[in-house]
């Protein structure tokens, strides 16, 4: 008995602990007035609420929060699913916030920043461990109402208009996926996430066509946050807005908040073989795809960085729910693995990119010539990163893109076997054409360039600072090492996709 409680609160501390800490932050003036007392206390939560998270993971087991109704319940459950997506937010948002103790030095109210960004981590590590469609999307609503904040942070026109943009549109999606929650509701008996769907034994009585639509609300709405068309418009007014830490996590972590709401819902909730040759999956994969192509596109033809990067992660994130829709187990194992890689890759990107403009002010790529005599360590990171994200071996963007386009082929979904493949294949060669000449001309700026202005400015062989550097430098470790080296984490990918699929 002892022991289950102390496995109950395990599972709740890394919820409570950040949350309770922003709110500290907040809301005790003599936390504000102290720099120093400040971040011990974010570093020290941050750390907590990562440790706690790792307990809760290998400990395992569940825990009732509030019973609603006989059916109703908020709950949290540790499961495979719960495991990857908890591990992942944990790491990242300590390497993150550490990044952000030098960056937030040239913005005002860190401590409003640090407030919310904490909160946010324990609402994301709620959502992770929810074990019901009804815990998360309690958790998902709190977390599009937490992370605005880290939208308007700068207080500009530009930023609250981007903010409200954003809540509009997380607001819209989260609707239409309630209409699916509640249909769904009505017709099952329970909506605890189980491996394979819980409407495989359920009498529709007629009700296909209602669930199909329902499903496709669902999709549609849990999509929005993933950036996927026709609602992405969001990202990139968002991204280049906040500050360079709020993107990097933006991206990498709460788009893939839709990403693990989908899958619950498919995988865990309807079932893949209610779906499987439906007019829902074919929306599925033309959406999916459409976005992978559009997103590539308007990265290709964008000038400012940040902005590249947010048309890029609506791209990217694409590749995960294509991966989904094929409802295929090798196509399930890649969407997965993009799920970490693209979240590694992707905030290190955002971070070399905060970097530039907290030492140089330069925001547009055209701006960046000789970047590589300002900061050559770091725009290597940026290099390695950015063939990680084209799929360049021996990177883990390969991996992921090898397993989704082996998925495709193997999916039997008909046209879409070939031309799947066929636009990740364009997509890779246009994520060459945007994030490679930041490199080239960072480092072969051309005999006509002059650095001489670059001298004036004290600019040349200025690297950012270590909190700044270690985890860029992190993130292309890891972008190069789960590339060499994924088995095992192919393998427990694998298990995950045995059990639902």
């Amino acid at each position: 008995m002892y022991q289950e409680m102390d496995q109950n609160v395990i599972l709740l501390l890394p919820v409570l602990i950040p949350i309770a800490a922003g709110i500290l932050l907040l809301t005790v003036k003599r936390l504000r007035s102290s720099r120093k007392a400040m971040l011990c206390l974010v570093v020290a939560a941050l750390t907590a609420g990562a440790l706690c998270a790792f307990a809760a993971v290998a400990s395992g087991g569940g825990l009732t929060l509030w019973k609603l109704t006989d059916t109703i319940t908020i709950e949290l459950r540790v499961d495979g699913i719960s495991r990857l997506f908890a591990v992942l937010t944990a790491v990242v948002w300590l390497l993150v916030g550490i990044y952000s103790i030098t960056y937030m030095t040239h913005e005002r109210d860190e401590h409003r920043f640090f407030g919310f960004y904490l909160i946010v981590l324990g609402v994301l590590i709620g959502l992770d461990f929810s074990a019901n469609l009804v815990t998360m999307y309690v958790f998902y609503e709190l977390m599009t109402l937490t992370s605005l904040p880290l939208v308007l942070h700068e207080l500009t026109k530009e930023a609250v208009m981007a903010g409200l943009k954003y809540l509009f549109y997380s607001v819209a999606g989260a609707f239409l996926a309630l209409f699916g929650i509640l249909f769904l509701a009505s017709i099952s008996g329970t909506l605890a996430f189980t491996s394979g769907g819980v409407l495989g034994g359920v009498s529709l009585d007629g009700k296909e066509g209602i669930l199909l639509a329902a499903v496709c609300c669902m999709l549609l709405g849990f999509g929005t946050k993933a950036g996927m068309f026709p609602m992405h418009g969001w990202l990139p007014t968002a991204h280049p807005v906040a500050p360079a830490p709020a993107s990097a996590v933006l991206s990498g972590l709460i788009t893939k908040s839709g990403v693990l709401a989908v899958i619950r819902v498919v995988y865990y909730i309807v079932g893949p073989e209610l779906l499987r040759g439906t007019w829902v999956q074919t929306m599925w994969i033309l959406l999916s795809l459409l976005t992978v192509f559009m997103g590539s596109m308007l990265a290709y033809k964008e000038p400012v960085l940040k902005k590249r990067l947010a048309y890029s992660t609506v791209s990217q994130v694409s590749y995960i729910l294509f991966g989904l829709s094929l409802l295929e187990p090798t196509a399930f194992v890649g969407a997965l693995s993009h799920v970490v890689f693209h979240s590694m890759i992707k905030n290190g990107l955002f971070l070399a990119a905060g970097a530039i403009i907290f030492k140089t002010g330069w925001t547009r790529v055209e701006e960046m010539r000789g970047l590589g005599r300002v900061m050559p360590v770091m725009l290597g990171g940026y290099t390695v990163l950015s063939l990680a994200l084209i799929g360049i071996p021996p990177c883990s963007g390969f991996v992921s893109k090898w397993y989704l386009a082996c998925g495709a082929l193997a999916s039997g979904t008909g046209v879409w076997t070939i031309a799947g493949p066929a636009v990740l294949l364009i997509s890779a060669l246009l994520t060459a054409g945007y994030l490679l000449p930041l490199t080239i001309h960072g480092f072969f700026p051309g005999e006509d360039f002059d650095e001489s202005e670059l001298k004036a400015r004290g600019l040349i062989g200025r690297e950012p600072s270590l909190c700044m550097m270690v985890p860029i430098l992190i993130f292309t470790a890891g972008a190069l090492l789960f590339g060499c080296f994924p088995g095992r984490f192919l393998a427990m990918l694998e298990s995950i996709a045995a059990a639902v699929l």
